[in-house]
């Protein structure tokens, strides 16, 4: 449906595979990372082949995506030096981050003793494995895996146009049904950013099923919004980049010559 609207835009998915341990296990920092470090290489490795590497950017994320594209965004802002500037690229192209369900800050601790396994089904790809239940502790609220990706990210948000979206719709966990990202962990509210409800639960507040769906016009006039300014602010931020890189490697070149 999305390219009837905007048929300009180059639309790709990325999906991730956390089955080797839990998504938020003992090494829960390092997988969200491992994820974070793939994205971006295909990433980059798709606009280089397709002559894209400077066209804007916008990410679409559900649910703990969200929190695989933060880590990325702080990741590849970070990559400066001679041999890797060409990652730093996904950060200077972004231009807006649409969060679905993401759950900045945790959910509630009491909901995932009594229904834990049927949230994490909601929210993570069916091939995550929760074999310890570290899983559970993370997504809880106050989770320091989450608050650390928060914390990494909350600096670079001022250079992103940002709306976060909740689900509206209790989501089936079997006995009962439940909100499995409440309003507040989905869509805190923050300066400069956008948020609002759409008319589904967890699962599928991803999923219109025609571009008359209820919540479908406000994701893509977002998007269409956010496309239509997006050129010169990126066209700036990559000359800025470019001199802000040029820069420091006359500083590196400089400092061996001490």
């Amino acid at each position: 449906m999305l390219p009837k609207n905007m048929s300009n835009a180059r639309i790709l998915s990325f999906g991730y595979d956390a089955s080797v341990t839990a998504f938020f296990g003992r090494t829960s920092s390092d997988t969200i990372l491992q994820h974070a470090h793939t994205l971006v290489a295909e990433l980059v490795a798709d606009r280089q082949l397709e002559g894209a590497m400077n066209r804007p950017i916008i990410f679409i994320c559900h649910s703990l995506g969200g929190i695989v594209v933060k880590r990325a965004l702080a990741y590849s802002a970070s990559r400066t030096s001679k041999m890797i500037q060409h990652l730093h690229s996904v950060f200077v192209s972004t231009y807006a981050v649409l969060f679905l369900g993401t759950p900045h800050q945790g959910s509630d601790k009491a909901k995932l003793a009594s229904t834990g396994r049927k949230v994490i089904d909601a929210m993570v790809p069916s091939k995550v494995l929760d074999s310890d239940g570290k899983l559970l502790e993370a997504l809880q609220q106050g989770s320091e895996t989450l608050q650390n990706i928060t914390d990494m990210f909350a600096p670079l948000m001022k250079n992103f146009r940002i709306y976060f979206f909740w689900e509206q719709q209790k989501t089936d966990l079997g006995t009962t049904f439940k909100y499995v990202v409440k309003e507040y962990s989905a869509a805190p509210i923050l300066d400069d950013t956008e948020r609002a409800g759409l008319p589904y639960d967890h699962r599928n507040m991803c999923r219109f099923e025609s571009r008359t769906a209820p919540g479908y016009r406000l994701v893509v006039a977002a998007l269409m919004t956010y496309a239509l300014n997006a050129p010169d602010t990126i066209t700036q931020r990559w000359a800025n980049a470019t001199v802000m890189l040029k820069a420091k490697r006359a500083a590196e070149a400089a400092e061996l010559m001490q």
